[in-house]
């Protein structure tokens, strides 16, 4: 109860007196845990790097990739050599002139983490800095994938930092938070799971072009944004129809009737391709080292009942089977019932023929995200109803990163399934996803072994006809599904909130703060 007063007395003393109009306070979907927006995927540690890094490119509202950092470029005609120049000008938050320097090691620490960097550092001779302000890329292979890589805007995008920052080996974190973007990143005030503090960089030179998706001119219209940490999605909602905050990332379709109704508050979904849901089994331990198993958990759990469940009426979700998404260009129907309804008897079956012996499946469920937090109980009930034995352990997202590292036994503090969500563009194709890595103890959580999958994603890159790519892409669904290695639960976009007075929110998919402003009455 001591513990409690304490946060209640913390986050009183944050909200405390109406946000003024130099200050934008935002209560972002779940707390910021990692700082590091290389070293995690985190869609709140990619906000938080948005707000203080820059790219070198990024996609404007068609999708397109646009020049950022860049001021021009050229690609020699066998594909093979890309030679880069920066924008004059550009300099970190301490004063340091931004050089080649800084880029190429940022790519180079970026390449060491990200699905499509792995890709072009696997294909690079050489990457260097030719002087000051320009640097080269040279392959061995040609690849048409590299500045839709360095431009893409989620994943882990490819945010430039000092060459000192970037040397950070990328089995750890980062310290030092100076970046080159619209705002600075105030450390002293950074208080985890309360708040995190960020002003603008008055240095800043942003592109002359208008704001285009992730694209065009960077400007900070306000002085100072305070992130809240609200757990509890009511309170947050409350605080932003007193005006005690300003903007809502996700706001719990049960909630909805009280912001929908409110004439001070307007609400839309700005991330118009929405999120891909989904799950990932333990390759490593009991029961799902077993093949059979697998394919049974996938047939007990069905799409329908969960979205249902999590999201009410239909008009507020998708069912999709597609593992690269719906609506996308490698789009595929290929297996895909097997995700959408719940086939108890048939998961039975395969039970019986694999000799479960009631091994106990350890589900970690998420519960400070609104969007996924039906998913888990439902998911539980779905796999005993096929005759699994489930523990559901309770936690929040950040926890739950942690948690699913570990390479341990469910005795020992391992794990057995874990659910996730993606922006769909974050999983549109095979180079891009995390959700089909299938390279052993050293690759994505799950630890699944099945190198077909990595000779289908190198066809792909090689392959520059889209038709034969979406052949590719359609047979490393099947592998998925018939490993077991991830299946998808169906497709969503939340619901955003802010009041009235604040405006030049720019619809995308990552949740960007420059070009807001906020007035002192509205």
């Amino acid at each position: 109860m001591k513990h409690r007063s304490l946060a209640l007395a913390l986050m009183a003393a944050v909200l405390s007196g109406p946000a003024c109009a130099e200050t934008l306070k935002i209560v972002m979907e779940s707390r910021l845990g990692n700082l590091d927006p290389i070293l995690s995927a985190s869609h709140q540690t990619r906000e938080h790097g948005y707000l203080i890094y820059d790219t070198l490119f990024a996609e404007d509202a068609q999708g397109q990739a646009q020049p950022q950092m860049i001021d021009e470029y050229s690609v020699s005609e066998d594909g093979k050599t890309y030679r880069f120049k920066l924008r004059e000008g550009l300099a970190f938050h301490d004063g340091a002139p931004v050089t080649a320097k800084d880029a190429v090691a940022s790519i180079k620490r970026w390449g060491q983490r990200d699905r499509m960097g792995l890709a072009i550092m696997k294909a690079t001779d050489s990457l260097e800095a030719e002087d000051d302000s320009t640097f080269v890329l040279k392959l061995n292979t040609p690849l048409g994938v590299v500045i839709d890589a360095f431009a893409k805007p989620s994943g882990v995008p490819l945010f430039i930092m000092p060459e000192a920052a970037a040397a950070t080996p990328i089995t750890e974190a980062i310290t030092n938070y100076v970046g080159s973007g619209p705002f600075k990143f105030v450390e002293d005030e950074y208080s985890p799971g309360v708040k995190s503090i960020y002003v603008k960089n008055e240095d800043y030179k942003p592109r002359s072009e208008e704001p285009s998706g992730m694209a065009g001119g960077k400007v900070a219209k306000v002085e100072r944004i305070e992130r809240i940490e609200i757990a509890d999605p009511l309170t947050a909602v409350n605080s932003l129809t007193e005006g005690e905050v300003d903007f809502m990332q996700n706001v719990p379709l049960d909630l909805a009737p009280l912001v929908e109704g409110n004439e001070e508050i307007t609400t839309a979904h700005l991330d118009k391709a929405g999120y891909q849901y989904g799950y990932r089994l333990n390759f490593l331990h009991p029961p799902f080292d077993n093949k059979l198993v697998r394919q049974a958990a996938l047939y007990a759990v069905g799409q329908k009942e969960i979205l249902q469940a999590q999201f009410g009426d239909a008009d507020n979700y998708q069912a999709c089977g597609a593992i690269f998404g719906c609506g996308t260009t490698y789009e595929s129907d290929v297996m895909a019932d097997i995700a959408i309804e719940a086939q108890p008897e048939k998961a039975k079956a395969l039970l019986a023929e694999a000799g479960y012996n009631g091994e106990t499946v350890l589900l970690l469920h998420v519960t400070d995200n609104p969007a996924m937090a039906a998913v888990g109980p439902v998911m539980a009930q779905q796999l005993r109803a096929a005759g699994f034995n489930v523990e559901m352990q309770a936690m929040d997202f950040m926890t739950m990163l942690s948690r699913r590292a570990s390479q341990e036994a469910v005795d020992k503090g391992g794990w057995s399934i874990f659910i996730t969500s993606w922006q769909v563009p974050e999983v549109s194709d095979p180079v891009r996803s995390y959700m089909i890595v299938s390279e052993g103890t050293k690759g994505y959580a799950g630890w699944g072994d099945v190198p077909a999958i990595d000779q289908n994603i190198q066809a792909f890159l090689a392959e520059p006809d889209v038709a034969k790519r979406k052949e590719i892409a359609a047979e490393i669904q099947k592998i998925v599904y018939e490993e077991g290695i991830y299946a998808p639960l169906g497709q969503s976009s939340r619901l955003n909130a802010w009041t009235n007075k604040v405006d030049g929110l720019i619809p995308n998919g990552p949740t960007v703060f420059w070009n807001v402003t906020k007035s002192a009455e509205k």
